[in-house]
């Protein structure tokens, strides 16, 4: 919370537009939350690795030490967990000892949201960084956490108090998500044909 504003009632509300443009879109979603009602990370996780074929999207805001730190930022975890290692991935003493591969996925993934973001919203580009986040970095499926501004910056509360802008940021993401979706519809394709020509 900073001032009036609460970052669980502005990330509820651009995940709920962002359920909304995804079904439009034609694509199937779940939701971690639905009402103002706590689920750990934990359970957020447990629940994405119980959904066949998804993508995993954690909507949050930052605050910053100083006023004027702003912008859009897109994370990723560097390493996470494999149906085959059940590991406590924010210990990072024990990712280094996982030997796992860099998450490609994911980073491709939040490529794709953090270039919507930027371009839709105008906002300052903070870029993409790994990070070991809990709710990320345990999930077995390509995992973001998009970081929609600072709560703590007034010209960027102002902006996502606007409803219009909370629908950019949502309507931003629905375009990365859905080019991350073309772009493996695309490489199957690729690999289809590889396979028939040999």
């Amino acid at each position: 919370m900073c001032g009036n504003v609460m970052e669980k009632d502005l990330a509820l509300d651009i995940a709920q537009r962002l359920d909304r443009i995804l079904q439009t879109r034609g694509l199937a979603t779940v939701m971690t939350r639905v009402g103002d009602s706590y689920v750990s990370l934990a359970e957020r996780a447990a629940l994405t690795n119980r959904v066949r074929n998804c993508i995993f999207v954690s909507i949050h805001f930052n605050e910053g030490n100083r006023a004027v730190a702003s912008g859009v930022e897109t994370y990723y975890a560097d390493h996470q967990i494999t149906t085959a290692s059940p590991l406590v991935s924010w210990l990072p003493f024990l990712t280094r000892a996982s030997g796992q591969a860099p998450n490609f996925e994911s980073q491709s993934l939040a490529g794709f949201i953090q270039e919507s973001l930027v371009t839709r919203t105008q906002a300052i580009n903070r870029g993409t960084k790994a990070g070991q986040f809990f709710v990320i970095a345990n999930v077995q499926h390509p995992a973001v956490l998009v970081e929609g501004g600072f709560l703590s910056n007034q010209e960027d509360t102002n902006k996502l108090g606007n409803i219009d802008y909370r629908e950019q940021i949502a309507t931003a993401i629905s375009d990365g998500i859905i080019r991350y979706r073309d772009l493996l519809k695309e490489r199957q394709a690729t690999l289809a044909v590889t396979t028939r020509s040999e």
